[in-house]
C-alpha cells in the first residue's frame, strides 16, 4: 500500500518556493529528515499565510502615505524621536550604542516600528512564533519561512561589487570627457551607495535577553519592498535551490504543536525570560487541554 503523502512540494519559481504540509507532525519529519544538515538557514513564523516579508516600518510608511522621495527622510526623522524619547528609560548606566542598527535592534524589541525583521536560528522557534496567537480569519495555514543566508550574502557582495565597478566607469568617463569639473557631480559619482542591498544583524548590546532566548538576529531590507520580492529580483530563473522557502502548516494543529513545542522547552518561559513570558507561560495551561 503506498504511503500516503505527507507534503506538497508547489515548486521554485525565482529561488523562492513553497512547501505544504497535510499536519503539524510531517513539519517535524520534513526538518529532521531534509534540513537537519543545513545549518545555514534562518527561520520566522507568520501567523497568517498571506503576510509578506515587510518591516513595520514600510507598513508605517504606507500607512501614512509618504511619498517615495520623503521615505529616506521620514526613517531618519523616526529614528531620531527615538533615541529622544529612550533617554533616562534604558536603566542606569546603559551600555553604549554607537550604531543605527543597533538603535534599530533594541527598538524593534520593544514595539518601535522599524525596518528589520526578526529571525531565529530554530525552525520550532518560528513555528512557535507561527503558532502562539490565536485570531479571526487567519486562513487554513500557518507560515514558517526560511532564508538561506550564504546565498543571500553572496549576491549582496556581488551587487555592492558591481556599484563599485559602475562607479569607477563613470568616474573614468567623466575625467576623460574634458567637461568643466562639477563638485556636485563628481562627488556623486565617487560616492557611491555601497550599503548593502539586505543586511543580516546579530546585535551586541546587552539590552535584550529575550534576542539572546530566542537565537534571533535580524535581517534589513531596501525602503518599500519585501524580502519575497528582493529575492525573486535577483534571482531570476533559479529553480534548482531554495534560497527563500515558505512552509505552510495547518492552522487546525495549532494546539497540537504548541502541546509539542512545550515538550521541547519551546513555550513563553524560555523565550520571554520576564514576568511577561512567565504570566503567558501559564495562561496556556488554561486555554490548552494536557498543556
Amino acid at each position: 500500500m503506498p504511503r500516503r503523502k505527507r507534503w506538497e512540494e508547489l515548486g521554485i519559481r525565482d529561488g523562492f518556493g513553497q512547501i505544504r504540509f497535510l499536519r503539524w507532525r510531517y513539519f517535524t519529519d520534513y526538518i529532521n529528515q531534509q534540513m537537519l544538515d543545513y545549518e545555514t538557514y534562518i527561520w520566522r513564523g507568520h501567523r497568517r499565510e498571506d503576510w509578506s516579508l515587510k518591516s513595520t516600518l514600510d507598513r508605517l510608511i504606507e500607512e501614512a502615505n509618504v511619498s517615495k522621495t520623503k521615505q529616506l527622510l521620514f526613517r531618519s526623522v523616526h529614528l531620531e524621536q527615538f533615541k529622544y524619547a529612550a533617554r533616562g528609560r534604558r536603566g542606569p548606566n546603559p551600555p553604549l550604542i554607537e550604531t543605527e542598527n543597533e538603535w534599530w535592534a533594541l527598538g524593534q524589541h520593544h514595539g518601535l516600528a522599524t525596518p528589520l525583521l526578526d529571525w531565529t536560528a530554530s525552525p520550532f522557534v518560528a513555528a512557535y512564533f507561527a503558532m502562539i496567537k490565536k485570531g479571526i480569519g487567519i486562513g487554513r495555514y500557518r507560515a514558517i519561512y526560511a532564508l538561506h543566508r550564504p546565498t543571500i550574502e553572496q549576491k549582496v557582495q556581488e551587487l555592492m561589487r558591481a556599484k563599485k565597478e559602475e562607479s569607477e566607469r563613470k568616474k573614468e568617463e567623466y575625467d576623460k570627457s574634458g567637461q568643466p569639473k562639477n563638485r556636485l557631480a563628481y562627488v556623486l559619482l565617487t560616492s557611491p551607495d555601497l550599503s548593502p542591498e539586505v543586511e543580516f544583524i546579530r546585535p551586541r548590546s546587552d539590552d535584550n535577553q529575550r534576542l539572546v532566548s530566542q537565537g534571533g538576529l535580524f535581517t534589513r531590507s531596501p525602503i518599500g519592498m519585501t524580502l519575497e520580492e528582493w529575492v525573486q529580483k535577483y534571482f531570476v530563473g533559479k529553480t534548482d535551490g531554495y534560497t527563500l522557502m515558505k512552509l505552510l502548516v495547518p492552522n487546525r494543529d495549532r494546539e497540537e504543536a504548541l502541546r509539542m513545542l512545550n515538550r521541547m522547552n519551546i513555550n513563553h518561559l524560555t523565550l520571554f525570560p520576564d514576568l511577561y513570558g512567565a504570566s503567558k507561560y501559564c495562561n496556556l495551561f488554561g486555554e490548552i487541554d494536557k498543556y
